[in-house]
């Protein structure tokens, strides 16, 4: 998605470890305006018509996917990193490596938000080497629920997670894909390889 691309050439930066810093406009301050235009091209490439819920992990996830959400007019579930005494007794667990915080983190959600009668859609801000998504979707299949689609804005294609999912034959689109970063300019994937359209 050129509007994407051009964003992260203009304000995007390499941090050592090889995180992407995108937090001025995807998701630490938001550019509202652009997480609609998100939203749009996530319609054009998945099956919302089927979903029945949007699904996403805390926290850096949340805007964009309350902004889908809101646009296909779906209810937003968002994983959380630990559980809290307010999602009470049944959960599903999922597990995964946090590539930016260096450490294992557990996303939970309530039984009573997640079903073997959903039809989920999954989306996120970023994909590094896929280990959020790999506990999303555990989340969801351990519901019974059905994968819509996944949708993710930044995927580091580098890092082999949205490859991963390709091949694993997911219906997963990437709105801009990094295939490289040298001397702090960004290389992308001029049509993402498999992505659903």
């Amino acid at each position: 998605m050129q509007l994407l691309e051009d964003r992260i050439r203009r304000e995007g930066r390499l941090l050592p470890g090889g995180v992407v810093k995108v937090d001025g406009f995807l998701n630490h301050r938001a550019d509202t305006a652009l997480l609609r235009a998100l939203a749009d091209e996530f319609a054009r490439r998945l099956d919302v018509s089927s979903a029945t819920l949007v699904l996403t992990a805390e926290a850096s996830g949340i805007a964009l996917a309350a902004v889908c959400a809101a646009s296909w007019g779906l209810p937003l579930l968002f994983a959380k990193k630990a559980k809290s005494a307010n999602l009470g007794g049944g959960v599903y667990r999922g597990e995964a490596f946090s590539y930016t915080y260096q450490k294992p983190v557990t996303y939970v959600v309530s039984r009573e938000w997640l079903s073997a009668a959903d039809r989920v859609l999954i989306i996120d801000d970023f994909m590094a080497s896929g280990s959020a998504m790999d506990a999303l979707l555990a989340l969801v299949r351990a519901a019974g629920a059905a994968l819509a689609g996944v949708g993710v804005a930044v995927e580091k294609g580098f890092q082999g997670g949205g490859d991963r999912l390709r091949a694993a034959g997911l219906p997963y689109t990437a709105l801009a894909v990094i295939d490289a970063v040298e001397d702090g300019r960004f290389t992308f994937r001029t049509q993402p390889r498999g992505d659903s359209l």
